[in-house]
């Protein structure tokens, strides 16, 4: 049996549940995306920018990104449990992963507030 890693119970049910949802919310984002794109060809910076101004797209962007960080973040754990052997490497990686994540996640936050 695999010990969790940095506090986080992963059951299997549960990361399933949540991979699946997340990869519905990203499928939708994704879809609204590229509507937006087709039916604003050829885009420009304007209307680029003007897509990210309102609140609700920056709350169903950051709901997207969440989604993909958290799907990441499972398919990593899995990965990395199931084919890494030395404990202490997974628990390297894992804490790699994890930080960058969190990186990204406030990165993108910062780049996305900063529309005004």
């Amino acid at each position: 049996m695999v010990k969790s890693v940095l506090g986080v119970n992963h059951q299997g049910l549960r990361d399933w549940f949540i991979q699946r949802v997340s990869a519905i919310v990203m499928g939708i984002y994704s879809i609204g995306m590229m509507i937006f794109l087709f039916m604003h060809w050829p885009l420009d910076f304007a209307t680029w920018h003007q897509l990210f101004v309102p609140t609700w797209m920056k709350i169903a962007t950051i709901l997207c990104l969440a989604s993909l960080l958290l799907h990441a973040w499972i398919g990593m754990w899995t990965v990395f449990t199931d084919y890494v052997k030395p404990a202490s490497l997974i628990i390297l990686l894992n804490v790699v992963v994890f930080f960058s994540l969190a990186a990204y996640f406030f990165w993108t936050l910062q780049i996305l507030w900063g529309v005004v």
